[in-house]
């Protein structure tokens, strides 16, 4: 399975065979409550001091992530290579149940989505974070 979602996947064929997709910035989002492949359906985390997290910037080298691998299952994937950090709730953020990258700061495009592997609680003063290593992104 691939963590790409439906606008990913259908910008990528684009590129193969039609038109240039050039790289977009990207900012990591948290969800209460996943959303679907299309980009709907879900929560994502919000108040509190919350914001998404840009882990790389448009057209330039990325240090945030490591260069891609077999992953053993018929697909690659990519490591985070630094740790990822939100700020610190200044409220309950709830229940974390996924990430998905976006093309935006706010709004934009869902271009990747995954579930975590356990559900992560943040409550005020708390700084949820992906170690080195911890976010793997999955392509099949």
């Amino acid at each position: 399975m691939s963590d790409m979602s439906d606008f990913l996947e259908a910008e990528l064929l684009d590129h193969i065979f039609n038109v240039a997709y050039p790289k977009p910035a990207t900012y990591i989002a948290l969800f209460t409550v996943m959303p679907n492949e299309v980009g709907t359906g879900g929560t994502e985390v919000s108040g509190g001091a919350y914001a998404r997290v840009q882990v790389n910037i448009n057209g330039g080298v990325s240090p945030t992530w490591d260069l891609a691998v077999s992953e053993g299952g018929g697909g690659f994937e990519v490591d985070n290579a630094n740790e990822i950090a939100f700020v610190q709730a200044t409220a309950s953020w709830g229940t974390v149940v996924g990430m998905g990258i976006y093309d935006a700061l706010t709004a934009g495009n869902l271009l990747i989505l995954k579930t975590l592997a356990s559900n992560k609680t943040v409550d005020i003063d708390d700084t949820f974070k992906f170690p080195i290593g911890d976010l793997s992104i999955i392509f099949r």
